[in-house]
């Protein structure tokens, strides 16, 4: 195993909250600078993962996985849909821009018209529908993570290119990285289609994906990652999908606990695998928050996991066809209330 003590891990989960719990921890740094006065902290910003992080990759590649269609994008100027699975900016487009890496969002790398200074300061590599185990790009025709990886060689010769091997060597050592998986593999793979049941149990199969982020993180560390933020699972069982396809009857439909305690179970091993030295509080944290917003906490605005309010039919239409929708202020995975503000609590 490569050495990864010098490897700085934050563990947050990926469902929306974390947007406000980043901006929280952003501000307690200092970060919070609107204009680009001073040196950033991290000169560029790397991301790896799902549809939490997808800024646009899957635009380029046959998959039903795409977000390029209405109603997304409804909050960005021109209401022009780019690609991300919400009506604004990304998780990610906001800790880029707070930590002043990126002054707007961070560019898909897939994008044939990446200019060089925006690969400069990083690109997300993630695709919508992605996962750690290679089964959940099977059944989505999404880029998988080791795929990713692949790209993102691909990034560092073209760095190379543009800076020199000295400065790309600085620039990889000194970005900040981003994943954010998991939720995909077990939707697939595990709860909705049950093909890792026939070889594992829940515990195990936890233990085989948390096995295979330790080979991913070796080997971005080999490739001179220093620095990494790392999400943990939502409550699943509160996701509309996962409502959806457990209840027929549309007024029975709640969240589903034993997927949420599935879900908390994973994020506490992941917490002991070793390789994740601080911040361990913030991952209980913001889990218990969103399952909080989940069930509508009494000293605020209680905003319900109704699987309707995204879409009247459900959650089973993933791409074009999934236009059928209710106002987002009434739903809980409500990304942003427009292009440029994170979600208040």
């Amino acid at each position: 195993m490569a050495k990864l003590s010098a490897l700085i891990f934050l563990i947050i989960p990926a469902v929306v909250v974390v947007q406000y719990m980043i901006w929280t921890i952003i501000s307690n740094t200092a970060c919070t600078a609107t204009k680009f006065t001073t040196s950033p902290k991290f000169p560029a910003i790397l991301i790896f993962g799902d549809s939490t992080v997808d800024d646009g990759n899957n635009n380029y590649i046959r998959t039903l996985f795409k977000s390029n269609h209405r109603p997304y994008g409804r909050d960005f100027p021109d209401h022009i849909p780019t690609g991300r699975f919400s009506n604004g900016k990304l998780v990610s487009d906001f800790i880029a821009s707070v930590l002043r890496i990126k002054e707007t969002i961070v560019p898909p790398f897939l994008d044939p018209n990446l200019s060089d200074e925006e690969l400069c300061t990083g690109v997300s590599f993630a695709s919508a529908g992605s996962g750690y185990d290679n089964l959940t790009t099977v059944a989505t025709g999404a880029i998988s993570m080791f795929k990713q990886i692949e790209y993102f060689k691909k990034y560092l010769v073209r760095l190379k290119g543009i800076v020199g091997e000295a400065d790309a060597k600085k620039i990889v050592n000194g970005a900040l990285y981003l994943l954010s998986a998991g939720t995909n593999d077990f939707i697939f793979n595990f709860y909705d289609l049950p093909r890792r049941r026939l070889q594992f149990n829940i515990s195990g199969y936890h233990e085989f994906l948390q096995n295979r982020i330790q080979i991913f993180i070796e080997d971005l560390y080999n490739l001179g990652c220093r620095k990494m933020c790392i999400a943990g699972l939502p409550p699943i069982g509160c996701l509309p999908i996962q409502m959806t396809a457990r209840f027929e009857n549309r007024r029975d439909r709640k969240c589903l606990e034993d997927e949420n305690l599935d879900a908390e179970n994973y994020n506490q091993k992941l917490m002991r695998k070793g390789f994740f030295p601080f911040y361990s509080w913030a991952l209980a944290w913001a889990n218990q928050e969103a399952r909080n917003r989940a069930h509508g906490p009494t000293k605020k605005k209680s905003l319900q996991p109704n699987p309707r309010a995204i879409l009247k039919e459900g959650m089973h239409q993933p791409g074009s066809s999934s236009s059928n929708v209710r106002p987002s202020s009434t739903y809980l995975y409500m990304p942003t209330r427009s292009e440029d503000e994170p979600l208040i609590l």
